[in-house]
C-alpha cells in the first residue's frame, strides 16, 4: 500500500487555511483514537449498573472499575509512556500497532463472565487508549495548515462526541437485552478498532517529526527540557485547564447514567438517552462554532473560551439550587455539553500541539493527559459514595473545578492563532 508523506505548511509563516482531501482523511483516521477513547468510556458508563447486577459488584468495585480504565489510571499509564515513545520512535510506530491491543481488551470486556475478565479488559483498553491519543493528536497538529489547526483538531473532537452518541444510541435500543446488549456495544467497538487499524496502515510518518528528528537526533532524549522555561509554563497551563475541566467531563461521561439511575431520577433507558443528547449538542456546537471560529484570532479564542466556561459553571451550579429532577438534568446536560465544545478538550488539544517543540509535543500531551486521568481516577473512587448521599457534594466540587479551569484558561491564554508551529516555537525560544 502506498504511503504518501504529508507535507509541511505551504506557507510556514501563516498558511492559507485550505485543507486538502488527504489532510481530512488522515485527520479522520487519527481522530478515531478520540472516537474509541470516548466510546469505551461511555460504553463502560452505560454498562456499570448492568455489570454491577450481573457480577455482584459493590459500590467500591464500581469505583475501582471506573478508575483503572480509559477514564483514568489505565489511560494515564498509556498516555505518559506512549507520548514519550511517540516522540522517541515516531508517530507511525504507535498508531501502527496500538489499536490491536485496544481490540484485545475490548473483546475481553465483551466476553466477560467474571470480575477478572472485566477488570483486566478495562485496564488494557485504558492503556491502549492512553498510548494512542497523544500521538494521534500530534500527527493531526503537525499535518494541519497554520490557519486551520483548530478546525482539524476540532474535527477529532467531533469524532470524540460521535463515539458516545453511537454507543449510547445502541444502549437505548439494546436496553431490553440487558447484559447481551452491553456485550454487543463492546463488540461494535472491537469491529471499529480492527477496521481503523487496517486503514491506518496506509498512513506515513509525520513529515515534521522526520525533519525534527533528523535535524536534532539527540533531542528526543532531552525530556528534562520539558520542565524548564517556556515549556514548563506551557505544561503547567495546559495541565491546569485540562485537569480541572476533565474532572467534570469525566464524571459526566461515565457516571451520569449511573447517578440518574441510582438516585431514581429516571430509568436506565432515560439516563442513557439524556447522555446521548448531550454528546449530540457537543458535536453540533463543535462543528458549527468551534471549527468555524477557533482559528480566527486571539480575541475570538478568548471569547469562545469565556462563554463556554460560564455555561459549564452554570450547568453544575443548577444542582446547588434546584432539585435533581429530569428538567434540571436536561438543562445541566445542554449547558455543559455546549460549554465543553467551546472551553474544553478541543482547545486543550489545539494548545497542546502549538505550545511545544516537535520532539516534545507527544511527550508533553501524554504527560498532561496522563496526570489528569490519574487524578480523575482517584476522584472516581469516591464519586459513587458521594453520589449515594445526593448530588449536592458532587455538583459543588465540579462547579469549583470548572471555575478554576475557566479562569486560568481565559486569563493566561497565549496568542498562537494562525501561526505555524515553527513560528510559534521560534517566538517562544526568543522570549526565553
Amino acid at each position: 500500500m502506498s504511503q504518501a508523506t504529508p507535507s509541511l505548511d505551504s506557507n510556514p509563516s501563516a498558511g492559507d487555511g485550505v485543507i486538502t482531501r488527504q489532510q481530512w482523511k488522515w485527520s479522520a483516521l487519527a481522530g478515531m483514537a478520540s472516537y474509541l477513547d470516548a466510546g469505551s468510556i461511555v460504553a463502560l458508563g452505560a454498562g456499570l449498573a448492568v455489570f454491577q447486577s450481573y457480577l455482584n459488584l459493590s459500590n467500591g468495585a464500581i469505583g475501582i472499575l471506573a478508575a483503572i480504565g480509559p477514564n483514568a489510571f489505565g489511560c494515564a499509564i498509556g498516555a505518559i509512556g506512549g507520548g514519550w515513545l511517540g516522540d522517541k520512535l515516531g508517530r507511525k510506530f504507535i498508531y501502527q500497532y496500538d489499536l490491536m491491543v485496544y481490540a484485545a481488551g475490548i473483546l475481553c470486556i465483551a466476553l466477560a463472565v467474571n470480575q477478572g475478565m472485566l477488570f483486566i479488559g478495562t485496564f488494557v483498553v485504558g492503556v491502549a487508549v492512553g498510548i494512542d491519543v497523544p500521538t494521534s493528536l500530534a500527527l493531526v497538529g503537525e499535518l494541519a495548515p497554520a490557519k486551520a489547526r483548530g478546525k482539524l483538531l476540532g474535527f477529532t473532537q467531533v469524532a470524540w462526541g460521535l463515539g458516545p452518541v453511537i454507543v449510547l444510541c445502541l444502549a437505548v435500543l439494546l436496553a431490553p437485552l440487558g447484559m447481551l446488549g452491553i456485550r454487543i456495544i463492546f463488540l461494535h467497538l472491537f469491529v471499529v478498532a480492527v477496521i481503523t487499524w487496517a486503514m491506518r496502515r496506509g498512513l506515513a510518518e509525520s513529515a515534521r517529526w522526520k525533519a525534527a528528528s533528523q535535524a536534532s537526533p539527540l533531542a528526543r532524549h532531552k525530556v528534562r527540557a520539558l520542565f524548564s522555561g517556556p515549556n514548563l509554563r506551557a505544561l503547567v497551563w495546559t495541565m491546569t485547564i485540562y485537569l480541572f475541566w476533565n474532572l467534570a467531563a469525566g464524571t459526566a461521561g461515565i457516571f451520569t447514567p449511573y447517578i440518574i439511575n441510582k438516585l431514581n431520577a429516571g430509568s436506565q433507558a432515560a439516563s442513557v438517552g439524556l447522555s446521548s443528547a448531550g454528546f449530540i449538542v457537543g458535536i453540533i456546537v463543535t462543528a458549527t462554532v468551534f471549527m468555524r471560529f477557533s482559528d480566527r484570532d486571539h480575541r475570538t479564542r478568548k471569547l469562545l473560551w469565556g462563554v463556554g466556561a460560564v455555561m459549564q459553571i452554570v450547568a453544575y451550579g443548577l444542582f446547588l439550587v434546584l432539585p435533581f429532577t429530569i428538567p434540571v438534568i436536561i438543562a445541566n446536560i445542554l449547558l455543559f455539553s455546549a460549554g465543553c465544545a467551546l472551553a474544553g478538550e478541543a482547545f486543550y488539544k489545539v494548545f497542546s500541539q502549538e505550545l511545544f517543540p516537535t520532539m516534545l509535543r507527544s511527550t508533553a500531551q501524554g504527560f498532561t493527559f496522563g496526570i489528569a486521568r490519574i487524578i480523575l481516577g482517584v476522584w472516581s473512587l469516591f464519586v459513587p459514595m458521594l453520589a449515594s448521599a445526593g448530588i449536592g457534594q458532587v455538583a459543588g466540587l465540579l462547579t469549583l473545578f470548572l471555575a478554576i479551569s475557566g479562569v486560568v484558561g481565559y486569563c493566561f491564554m497565549p496568542d498562537t492563532s494562525g501561526k505555524s508551529l515553527e513560528q510559534i516555537e521560534q517566538e517562544r525560544a526568543q522570549a526565553a
